[in-house]
């Protein structure tokens, strides 16, 4: 029996159209065609099947988190007392479900988590890690690393074809 790619076939066209959406998501259909050399209904359907299968996950705004009053940017490392299944999974779902949090990743290392946080004032991020670490009977310690400038910030992935070793 054949084995599976996990990764979804996307050819040249699929690579190209994804390298401009991820710059700007609100580029015509028309526009995009006559940079790839497709029609805008092949640009359609192209896009419709990546939605499908999940290449394309949203089609947000990036929104600049100093304009809309929250200028403070953290970044915290959370270490938890026990890495039971149940219990790492409650943590996801408890980062998951706070709006401050844009960002939650469960790493390797001496941090359980690593968080990306957003706030409007310090006090703010004291009543939060009041609420996320210290009321958390799981949470060992957490390390707060306030940022100093948003030297670069996005979520653009790298489109080219992966290399074959």
């Amino acid at each position: 029996m054949p084995v599976m790619s996990i990764l979804p076939d996307l050819d040249a066209f699929d690579r190209a159209i994804l390298a401009i959406l991820q710059k700007d998501n609100s580029t015509p259909q028309r526009i995009i065609g006559e940079t790839v050399n497709l029609s805008a209904p092949a640009v359609q359907r192209r896009i419709k099947r990546m939605e499908e299968m999940g290449v394309i996950r949203a089609n947000v705004a990036l929104v600049d988190p100093a304009k809309v009053g929250h200028p403070i940017t953290i970044f915290v490392e959370v270490e938890v007392e026990s890495e039971r299944a149940e219990l790492i999974d409650a943590a996801k779902r408890g980062f998951a479900a706070v709006p401050e949090v844009q960002q939650c990743y469960y790493v390797t290392g001496e941090a359980d988590f690593i968080l990306v946080v957003t706030v409007a004032t310090m006090a703010d991020y004291e009543a939060l890690t009041r609420r996320l670490f210290f009321e958390n009977n799981n949470v060992r310690r957490f390390r707060t690393f306030v940022a100093m400038d948003r030297v670069k910030v996005g979520l653009e992935v790298p489109v080219a074809a992966p290399h074959s070793t």
